[in-house]
């Protein structure tokens, strides 16, 4: 059964003690529980997790760089201006395909091209 672990008491202290979990200390996230490891294991009375089995470790470290790496992947495509030039362009053509949207640029484009005829139809008549 996994433990959330807490490092509690005052800061720099290494006591684990089972079943607390640390608050984050910002305003914005109070009352949100954050920073809970789970420990499979068991805790000795000196805080040590018991020895695991190294193919276990293995899985585990496995699994912690597929997840890093599909969080750097993640925001390398966040930063990426072909990505970001991509979504934008989606979401224009999102936008456009809105029946609302067409109709107010046509009504746009038929207003504006009816200045420009009526400005060059004022200039032929002087």
């Amino acid at each position: 059964m996994p433990f959330a672990w807490d490092t509690g008491g005052k800061p720099g202290t290494t006591a684990l003690r089972a079943g607390r979990v640390r608050e984050m200390a910002d305003q914005d996230s109070r009352g949100q529980q954050r920073g809970a490891v789970a420990v499979g294991g068991k805790a000795a009375a000196n805080g040590r997790v018991a020895k695991r089995d190294s193919d276990e470790i293995v899985a585990e470290i496995e699994r912690t760089r597929q997840s890093l790496a599909r969080t750097i992947d993640s925001l390398a495509d966040r930063v990426s201006p072909a990505s970001n030039v991509r979504r934008l362009r989606e979401r224009a053509a999102g936008e456009l395909s809105r029946p609302e949207l067409q109709v107010a640029v046509l009504a746009a484009a038929l207003a504006a091209t009816g200045f420009a005829v009526y400005r060059i139809w004022a200039r032929r008549r002087r």
